[in-house]
């Protein structure tokens, strides 16, 4: 028995469709008003998260504090307003791109992600490597290698973002060249 794209079992997927259209997809199919601009769309091999600013707060706050939670309840009450609608549209995203969708809302200096996926990735380390994990796990930093490695990966995302911003735009460059070059079909 065939399973869906999403299914768990055995075999190989189907190869799944190009996303590369997908912020101007989403930037059409969203409604008016939801969003101050077109929202951010980061698509990956599992996954699309879409993260959209909403209109400032009006109004005089005591202190920083009390702008951040008013931030995170204007998020709260999008989050909310906008279920039965966003799951439509994640649902003919995923039909589409054969991605799960994952969504988010910014406002000010507060972001939230609303049930993005958590991937296995499975990997090989040799000894240097799961030391320098369990040392994470023995100082408490995390509970677990798995997640000591998430932590460092992170980090590494964190501390690298010009480096891999510059890969990133260089793959893209080489996937163009590749386009152009001749059909030896």
């Amino acid at each position: 028995m065939r399973r869906g794209w999403g299914g768990k079992g055995g075999g190989p997927q189907a190869e799944q469709p190009p996303a590369d259209d997908a912020a101007g997809w989403f930037g059409g199919r969203l409604p008016d008003g939801w969003f101050t601009g077109a929202p951010a769309v980061t698509v990956d091999r599992e996954e699309i998260v879409v993260v959209g600013t909403l209109p400032a707060l009006e109004g005089p706050f005591a202190d920083d504090a009390e702008r951040a939670a008013a931030e995170s309840g204007r998020i709260s009450r999008f989050r909310e307003q906008t279920r039965d609608e966003r799951i439509e549209i994640a649902r003919q995203a995923e039909h589409r791109y054969r991605r799960k969708v994952a969504w988010g809302a910014r406002l000010g200096g507060t972001e939230e992600l609303f049930t993005t996926l958590s991937a296995p990735v499975m990997t090989r380390l040799r000894q240097p490597e799961r030391m320098v994990l369990d040392t994470l796990v023995a100082a408490g930093v995390a509970r677990s290698r798995s997640e000591a490695l998430a932590w460092a990966v992170r980090l590494v995302g964190e501390h690298a973002d010009a480096w891999l911003t510059e890969l990133r735009d260089a793959m893209t460059r080489v996937d163009d060249l590749r386009a152009q070059g001749p059909d030896l079909t």
